[in-house]
């Protein structure tokens, strides 16, 4: 091992007492906030294909519900914008653009647990067929529910931890 590898894992071995005396526990350790949420969480049902995609996502991050404790209400709201444009031929590359405001409720008493908003994007090429520009935008668009469902899990298993 090189001694640049050496002072590495030094290093990094030298900051976990540091983080375990600053209170820093894994989200996803046994007891954690990340498994307090597992399974925990229903969201609302989906009214269109990105609430669909978005559920689905939320689901594989945070689990299945079986017995809820938490209600998650949301909406999704997204837009369109060219983000590259060649001349004569017009915009070549969109981005959408994707917002998803969320509130999650407790089940047995109706109090807020935490709600806000998370904000991100993709892009897509329209140089193809039409037929291939609608499957890239329906890919980006499930990615981007992909996204914003993983940001909207973080955030709710980081409130959870408070």
């Amino acid at each position: 091992m090189s001694l640049y590898k050496r002072r590495q894992v030094l290093g990094a071995g030298a900051m976990l007492p540091l983080l375990a005396a600053c209170g820093f526990t894994p989200a996803y350790a046994p007891g954690g906030a990340g498994t307090a949420l597992r399974g925990q969480v229903r969201a609302a049902d989906p009214t269109d294909s990105l609430g669909f995609d978005f559920v689905a996502a939320l689901e594989d991050r945070l689990g299945r519900p079986a017995s809820p404790r938490f209600d998650l209400a949301y909406s999704v709201v997204t837009s369109e914008r060219g983000s590259a444009r060649v001349a004569g031929v017009g915009e070549t590359r969109i981005s959408v653009i994707g917002t998803v405001r969320y509130e999650l409720t407790e089940r047995a008493t109706g109090d807020t647990v935490t709600s806000g908003s998370v904000r991100n994007f993709t892009n897509y090429s329209t140089t193809s067929t039409q037929l291939a520009s609608l499957r890239a935008r329906e890919d980006a668009e499930r990615r981007l529910m992909r996204i914003l469902a993983d940001q909207v899990a973080t955030r709710l298993i980081a409130a959870q931890a408070e």
